[in-house]
């Protein structure tokens, strides 16, 4: 992997350990419903249930992520909510006997889990300006390769035992703490706790929060851009996957098309490369270009209705991550200054209602009209969100940033 020998030695570092971080988290979300049906006897209302849970919290941590970013400090925030989330998950072994503890205990994992990203991602941007885009990108990448690994552990780990992928991921949460840690510890004191330059450091309070979401121009149609596609997104899930057993298909067929996107993130690279130099070199033009590669994935579906046309679909999916998920925290770190940490808890918490509320919805209408409904249901979200990528880019073309992301008109 030649291309890393470009960057210094912490970024590698820290490549290597949000790897782990992600294999240990990987470890646990295949295996929850089947925990909740298979271990603790419940139904899959049940299981459900427990997963919108853990869903809200993380959707409430992406929100006070950002806003205690400039509050907290990146080290306590961070450190902090790594070891609460490593906390809970090695309490999890001993409180699944109580079922109610058991719920809190997941909503808990995903309120401390979600609470680091906002404060990491601004981290990178404020740390690595010159070259936050490319490593968004690159740390998107390691993420998935993470992922790969621990959902391919999972089986294995389920089988000997369900604790032990439990405890597992709470080792790389602590190890993960551990690392920034010694890691935020070495960078001398006058870049200041949040790296920013002197200038940034030293200025008075900025807008209070109120004053921060009346800027919605900044990020509200972008957040709905990707509410949208994490809505169509759960076809899936709520679609693909019912329809493969319902054809009598192996379930290993299911598997194949997520195999398929892990390899895909790695080895897809060059093209999408390929795409942001010729075709989408903004981060504006990624989101819109990455809502068009989604568009195209289920018109394929509807298209050819076949196991073939899922795995085109999957391969125009798999783009479209590909561009917009280094696009978002790229765009805030890039037009919001001081208040980028905010920003990416906002939109990320906007965001991820779509992953919340589309399994039901898109699960509601299979059972009612089958794959096909679903997948024109995908579409239509896919246009909207690309109406939104396209509104959000029109707002924001010539705008003049000052330090709070607020533009010369001091919205």
């Amino acid at each position: 992997m030649r291309w890393l020998d470009n960057y210094p030695k912490e970024v590698k570092v820290f490549l290597l350990a949000s790897l782990v971080n992600a294999t240990g988290s990987a470890l646990m979300w295949p295996l929850t419903t089947m925990y909740v049906f298979d271990e603790l006897g419940r139904t899959m209302a049940n299981a459900g249930f427990v997963i919108l849970i853990q869903s809200l919290g993380g959707i409430v941590g992406q929100l006070l992520g950002g806003s205690l970013y400039h509050r907290v400090g990146v080290k306590k925030l961070i450190i902090g909510s790594l070891v609460l989330n490593a906390a809970g998950l090695f309490a999890l072994p001993w409180i699944s006997a109580y079922w109610v503890i058991f719920i809190c205990a997941m909503g808990w994992i995903g309120l401390f889990s979600s609470l680091s990203l906002p404060a990491i991602q601004a981290f990178i941007g404020f740390r690595f300006a010159e070259r936050r885009g490319e490593l968004f990108n690159i740390i998107y990448v390691a993420n998935n390769i993470g992922v790969a690994i621990g959902t391919a552990l999972s089986g294995f780990l389920a089988d000997f035992s369900y604790h032990l992928s439990f405890v597992l991921n709470g080792v790389t949460s602590a190890g993960f703490a551990v690392f920034f840690w010694f890691y935020l510890s070495r960078i001398e004191p006058e870049q200041g706790e949040v790296h920013l330059t002197k200038r940034l450091t030293a200025l008075p309070a900025g807008p209070g929060i109120w004053a921060l979401l009346s800027n919605t121009r900044l990020y509200l149609f972008m957040s709905l851009g990707v509410l949208f596609l994490l809505f169509g997104n759960s076809i899936w899930n709520t679609g693909v996957s019912p329809y493969i057993i319902a054809e009598g298909m192996e379930k290993r067929m299911y598997g194949l098309l997520w195999t398929l996107n892990g390899v895909l993130i790695f080895v897809g690279q060059p093209f999408t490369s390929w795409v942001k130099r010729t075709m989408a070199r903004t981060s504006t033009a990624q989101m819109t270009a990455s809502a068009v590669f989604y568009g195209l994935a289920y018109v394929v579906m509807i298209a050819m209705y076949n196991y073939p046309g899922m795995v085109l679909a999957m391969v125009l999916a798999t783009f479209g991550e590909m561009l917009i998920s280094p696009a978002t925290p790229a765009f805030i770190s890039e037009h919001a200054g001081r208040a980028a940490p905010f920003y990416i808890g906002v939109s990320g918490g906007i965001g991820s209602i779509g992953r919340v509320i589309g399994p039901y919805m898109m699960g509601v209408m299979y059972d009612q009209q089958g794959l096909i409904a679903v997948a024109w249901l995908a579409t239509g979200m896919a246009v909207i969100a690309l109406l939104g990528f396209v509104l959000h880019a029109a707002l924001n073309r010539n705008r003049k940033i000052r330090e709070y992301g607020m533009d010369s008109q001091g919205e």
